[in-house]
């Protein structure tokens, strides 16, 4: 009772496995951590602990997260709890501060540059030397080996037999890969010195460390004390930076879930986490699976799905406890097809809205990218904003360039200003940017609006919080949260994949095309086939990427599938095989609901030869495809060039304004009234509303004439 007494005050919030964490002593400690449970909250009061009772001093102290953002928010975190000056930073990050500051002792005059974005310019380079296409994907697909093999510690010479020990199979031709390898690091050694890769930062900090006593004795005075987060997915080249920093230490606490394991195709593993007892005998591993972000549905269906797990990693899975109040139950849809799907995915989320739960708080989670489409566009039919993470980042924006640029060219005048004066003059700024009070009509015009007004609340939060910040300040703190890709929130249904979410928590999450083939994906159904044993790795790896899901979503869960691609496509695809099993109740919709009034109106038979329509495109233009198109090429032509300069001055992809069987409709059938542009499939009330008055005043130009 006396220690309890003892304890300091801000501790008091943490539940006693949390505070077991944060009060270990210095030395190895292990967290294992499930989703939800507070694990950020747990490390940023543990070094908070560290530092309060003098056991380290903050600036001794090197935290060590996954990505910057997760950095950025630690960061911030530790600040508004009253302790700034610990680094928190990703491993390359890290490494790149260390590189700069140690090179010349090893390297001595020999200069150097980061490739940074100019990396697929020489990995193409290098693609072409050695005699391969050139094409994108080859690219991608060399420069994800040469990243893969330098992730395991593997040069050129040890490529194949990394690809044997991890069951890896090239995507071309291993002699080729290995070529362009070579050929890689032959280019970046130029006249002008060395150009090195993120990968390449992270060998020399390790191989400075391992070769330069001086070298290793200056770092590690300067860091003591080392926490790792999402130590499940470091890679074997990280672990090397990682013990090169510790040298003959144990100061460090790692924080991870074995379950939650889903990068091995990057070259991460869990072998570290869960030898870690192994490594550090007199380590302390405290378990925290009190979830606090999910409600008891949800947790139970994440357990349900991870429970049937196989492998070593599953022998430590954590069996989360829900804490929050009952919810409702995760639903289970099955469609006819993936518009069908996308289109009631988008009608419950205009519901949702409707019902209070801010866009913000809503994600689209998928398999790969190119599922996005379908969503995008049928959000975009009923009005709704939304962001695809993974596109271009927030400060890349135009607008928010622009801001930027704004601010800066404002500075001088306005440097003397601080809190609310500053604030005063930002908001002028915004304001002759676009930012009005009320928010715009037309979805380009809108996704602008909502990005200056993220922006604009963001620089408002850092005013309040710092009132004696000036507008150089608040300029390098906007530096500071770019540098580190750290956005502010949008006000946007978020479309994101599995792994991209990862991290993330939204109030309602739909989890779509939950197919065999989607997930677990293609790939690892094929290495099932072909090997057994790694094949069930790539299968359980794709049930935790399920499992990932689900655990983002805090309240609200859709699970949905559908059985074809594309409207009247054969029904050949299965449910994903992680739902087999579970005691689920499905929604089956794959029956085809009552026409509505417009099907209707509309024949399911070609116009020309009375043929059947099987495919979306063919029923919205009302012919099959054998038969000629009897639309106005100059009609289509202008209609298409609207479209694209609509489409430009949105931001948005062409098809987000029409598809092009939409687009073939309207030439074909020129409606003049905004009664018959709305009998045109794919034009709903929200495209009427946002198009219908400058596509009606474009047909009908051409019907007067």
């Amino acid at each position: 009772m006396a220690e309890r007494e003892s304890m300091p005050d801000y501790l008091s919030g943490l539940d006693p496995d949390q505070r077991e964490a944060a009060t270990a002593p210095m030395g190895p400690v292990c967290i294992l951590a499930g989703a939800g449970t507070g694990k950020t909250r747990t490390i940023t009061h543990r070094i908070k602990y560290l530092i309060d009772q003098g056991f380290v001093q903050p600036q001794k102290i090197l935290a060590v997260t996954f990505t910057s953002r997760a950095a950025g928010e630690m960061r911030d975190r530790l600040a508004s709890m009253g302790t700034p000056g610990v680094q928190a930073r990703t491993f390359h990050s890290a490494a790149l501060r260390q590189l700069r500051y140690f090179w010349p002792q090893v390297a001595g005059d020999m200069p150097w540059q980061l490739l940074d974005d100019r990396k697929f310019r020489v990995v193409a380079q290098a693609v072409r030397r050695v005699g391969l296409d050139g094409s994108k994907e080859t690219i991608r697909d060399v420069m994800g080996e040469i990243e893969w093999a330098k992730a395991t510690l593997a040069g050129a010479e040890q490529y194949a037999a990394a690809l044997k020990e991890h069951g890896r199979t090239a995507p071309i031709p291993v002699e080729k890969v290995i070529d362009c390898y070579r050929a890689y690091e032959d280019i970046k050694t130029t006249p002008d010195g060395l150009l090195l890769d993120f990968d390449d930062l992270l060998l020399h900090t390790a191989g400075a460390m391992e070769n330069s006593r001086a070298v290793a004795e200056e770092f590690r005075n300067q860091y003591r004390c080392f926490v790792v987060d999402e130590y499940q997915d470091v890679t074997p080249l990280q672990q090397r930076v990682l013990n090169a920093w510790l040298g003959d230490r144990d100061n460090l606490t790692v924080v991870g879930d074995a379950n939650q394991t889903i990068y091995s195709f990057t070259g991460a593993t869990p072998h570290y986490l869960m030898n870690f007892s192994r490594d550090y005998p007199e380590a302390t591993v405290v378990r925290l699976q009190r979830d606090y972000r999910s409600t008891p549905q949800v947790v139970e269906l994440a357990n349900d799905v991870i429970g049937r797990a196989q492998g070593r990693i599953a022998g430590s899975r954590l069996k989360l406890v829900g804490q929050r109040a009952d919810g409702p139950e995760p639903t289970f849809n099955q469609y006819d097809d993936e518009p069908m799907e996308a289109r009631a995915t988008a009608r419950t989320i205009k519901r949702l809205i409707d019902s209070g739960v801010q866009p913000s708080e809503i994600a689209v989670l998928y398999r790969i990218n190119a599922q996005s489409a379908v969503f995008e566009q049928a959000l975009s039919e009923v009005g709704v904003p939304y962001q695809v993470r993974g596109g271009d980042g927030f400060y890349q924006r135009p607008e928010i360039r622009d801001a930027i640029s704004a601010l800066v060219r404002v500075s001088r005048a306005a440097a003397h200003l601080k809190g609310q004066d500053l604030l005063a003059q930002v908001k002028q700024v915004f304001a002759g940017l676009g930012l009005t009070e009320q928010e715009p009509e037309g979805a380009g015009a809108r996704e602008r609006w909502q990005s200056l007004g993220a922006l604009f609340d963001l620089c408002r939060d850092l005013v309040h919080s710092t009132p004696e910040l000036n507008i150089q300040a608040l300029l390098g703190q906007l530096h500071t949260r770019q540098q580190a890709k750290h956005p502010p929130t949008l006000q946007g249904v978020t479309l994101a994949s599995l792994h991209a979410a990862k991290g993330l928590e939204w109030d309602a999450v739909f989890l779509v095309g939950l197919t065999d083939g989607a997930l677990p994906i293609q790939h690892a159904l094929r290495k099932l086939e072909q090997s057994p044993a790694q094949g069930a790795e790539a299968i359980e790896e794709e049930r935790r990427l399920f499992y990932v899901g689900i655990t983002r979503a805090r309240e609200h869960l859709e699970l949905s599938w559908s059985l074809a691609r594309a409207e009247g496509g054969r029904k050949s695809r299965k449910r994903s095989r992680f739902l087999d099993g579970l005691d689920i109740g499905v929604s089956d919709h794959s029956t085809a609901p009552a026409p509505s009034r417009r099907s209707k109106r509309k024949s399911r038979q070609c116009k020309g030869c009375t043929k059947p329509l099987f495919t979306d495109a063919e029923r919205i233009s009302g012919r099959c495809e054998e038969c000629p198109v009897t639309a106005d090429p100059q009609l289509v032509d202008a209609i298409r060039a609207w479209r694209l300069e609509v489409s430009k001055e949105m931001s948005v992809p062409a098809f987000v304004v029409f598809s092009d069987a939409t687009l073939l409709a309207i030439a074909e059938q020129q409606p003049t009234t905004p009664e018959e542009l709305l009998e045109i499939p794919g034009i709903g009330e929200a495209k009427l509303t946002h198009y219908g008055e400058g596509i009606l005043a474009l047909v009908n130009s051409f019907v007067d004439s």
